[in-house]
């Protein structure tokens, strides 16, 4: 083997880890919906966590992916310990998805029709398809598609490519002495293992490792330790992952650890044990590409169905491990690790944005009420509601704009944008109950009360409010058009009733039936209150436009609008920037930076 022949080897490598990465990003955004009902499905039941930890593995191809998600999960407070290690099982049994299809590379026959399932035969074809798809077609779902059939075809192309260039290795008596140094178990588990924690990929070592196959100088007695240190070094990115993360979240990536460590050391002693004794002749055979994707796969399997059984102890062995130090850990309400999967971020995105309008509704709901029967109680009520929702918005606001950053599909852009324009309206809609409050207070505090006629008419246009409060969190929380259409005409009707009461109430004060006081109090009431009808129109909208494909993520981020400072400067800043946000400004141009 020579210089170019050890650079065909690395621009193979490249391509084939290169070819990896890009199916499993497409794979990702093509099947985000897919991967919400896997992971809408899971319940504390074994086979059902374990089936979701397989599909969702399967699916972007990485049970590393999948484990870090995982920690992400149980960081979040949306996934129990005894739930996350039935899903860490799983993706260690969907992970060997990805050797199975590399071993077609090595089909052999002079049959034509079974030399066309062999890669090199047919990926061409898919390569020629998906560059049609990703440079022809409009709609971001096909071009998703041409992205997963160009990074298969990338990837099979690297994995022949390497094979090709590792060919001439059976030759150098360096290599075949390498290999049958790895034929210690124990060195063959710790090369597994160092290797796949270096390149972060369980499915991409056992590829590598399949390629050297390839060269008949490798044995199933190294190949099956080297299998088995693969799985070791896959549990790094899990434990890297952790950091900085609660308690249970470790504890999550310990079971992942443990799960592998017990796995490896139960398996590899009866290999041992089986080698030591009766020395099967298969064992010095040169390993196959179809007898690696079966070693990996039983391998897994048989740790699976070992340890499965056991997972109430390996949570309790996991708390041992990783104790409770005492006093309540803090949930993070958006975890950055479900960043790395759009369509998973986007759900907890929108779980905590219905958190967000709940509590805004409610908060209005009180202040309403608070009018006729304050109490101090309802009051601080109110308040810790629109304490919760600036800090929902600001949380949202933050993280959506970093999701903003990844590769978004044309349905996820739009979810984004819609959340990312609604949270602004609850945070109002939260910020006019706190001014309804400070009405009610002021009518306590005065001791002014209403005409009973102004109060039927304040009880009749709080009425409507609340039908659209309500209209507007259902559409909100279900993306329902047809309830999202019925927000509009009421929004109208209120805004009539609002300037049939503002008359009425001049009348009043002309004939001396309310004092300037009073009056004053009332104004603001009509305002607030049709100015939140206006926002639960401006949501209602929303869901309308992202129905009708109407909406732009990075558009919304782009556009501004004018904004003064204290100072008196007018700078322009971001749509979800409010009265009262503290920003940072770049100090020599003067413009927006970020939110403070």
């Amino acid at each position: 083997m020579d210089i170019f022949n050890f650079l065909t080897m690395i621009g193979g490598l490249c391509l084939f880890l290169f070819g990896m990465n890009l199916m499993g990003q497409a794979l990702e955004r093509r099947a985000g919906g897919k991967l919400r009902e896997l992971l809408g499905k899971m319940t504390g039941k074994v086979m059902a966590g374990f089936l979701t930890g397989l599909g969702v593995t399967a699916i972007i191809q990485s049970s590393s992916a999948t484990t870090v998600m995982v920690v992400g999960f149980v960081n979040s407070g949306l996934m129990t310990l005894r739930q996350a290690i039935n899903v860490i099982m799983g993706a260690n049994v969907g992970t060997t998805v990805t050797a199975w299809l590399l071993s077609l590379g090595g089909i052999d026959s002079s049959s034509v029709w079974v030399r066309l399932l062999k890669p090199t035969s047919f990926t061409p074809v898919l390569a020629l398809i998906g560059i049609i798809l990703y440079m022809f077609c409009k709609d971001s779902r096909k071009k998703d598609t041409g992205m997963i059939l160009l990074g298969f075809a990338t990837l099979m192309f690297g994995m022949d490519t390497m094979s090709s260039a590792v060919s001439g290795l059976k030759n150098v008596p360096q290599f075949v002495d390498l290999f049958l140094a790895f034929q210690h178990p124990v060195l063959g588990v710790l090369a597994g293992a160092v290797l796949t924690a270096i390149i972060q990929s369980s499915s991409a070592s056992v590829g590598i490792l399949q390629a050297l196959a390839m060269t008949g100088a490798v044995s199933y007695a190294a190949a099956i330790p080297i299998i088995m240190g693969q799985n070791i070094g896959t549990t790094v990115t899990a434990m890297l992952s952790s950091i900085g993360t609660n308690k249970n979240a470790r504890r999550a990536a310990v079971v992942h650890l443990m799960f592998n460590v017990i796995g490896v050391a139960v398996v590899l002693t009866l290999f041992c044990l089986v080698k030591l004794i009766f020395a099967p002749e298969i064992f010095n055979e040169p390993a196959t590409m179809y007898g690696i994707a079966l070693a990996h796969s039983a391998f897994n399997i048989l740790c699976t169905a070992m340890l499965l059984p056991a997972g109430g102890w390996l949570e309790k062995l996991a708390i041992r491990m990783v104790p409770d130090k005492g006093g309540a850990e803090a949930v993070s309400e958006l975890d950055e690790r479900l960043l790395a999967t759009p369509s998973l971020a986007l759900q907890r995105s929108h779980t905590v944005a219905v958190e967000m309008a709940e509590r805004s509704i409610r908060a209005m709901q009180n202040a309403l009420l608070s009018i006729s029967a304050y109490t101090p109680e309802l009051a601080q009520s109110i308040r810790d509601d629109e304490d919760a929702c600036d800090h929902y918005e600001d949380i949202l606001g933050t993280y959506l704009v970093k999701l903003s950053a990844r590769k978004l599909g044309e349905n996820e852009s739009e979810e984004a944008t819609e959340l990312l324009k609604s949270i602004g309206d609850f945070e109002r809609i939260s910020d006019h109950a706190v001014n309804i409050l400070g009405s009610a207070e002021e009518l306590r505090d005065k001791k002014l009360s209403f005409s009973d006629s102004a109060k039927g008419e304040f009880e009749t246009l709080a009425n409507a409010l609340r039908e659209i409060l309500a209209l507007s969190l259902r559409a909100f929380s279900t993306g329902d058009i047809a309830v999202a259409s019925e927000v509009e005409p009421l929004e109208q009707v209120i805004d009539l009733l609002k300037e049939q009461m503002r008359t009425r109430h001049i009348l009043r004060m002309q004939q001396g039936n309310c004092s300037i006081e009073a009056g004053f109090v009332w104004s603001d009431l009509l305002t607030n209150l049709e100015r939140t009808s206006d926002h639960c129109s401006n949501i209602a909208g929303c869901i309308i436009d992202t129905a009708q494909h109407n909406l732009n993520l990075h558009e919304t981020l782009r556009a501004t609008k004018p904004a003064t400072l204290e100072t008196g400067a007018e700078i322009r800043v971001p749509l979800f920037i409010n009265e009262g946000d503290m920003i940072r400004i770049d100090t020599r141009t003067g413009e927006y930076m970020e939110r403070a």
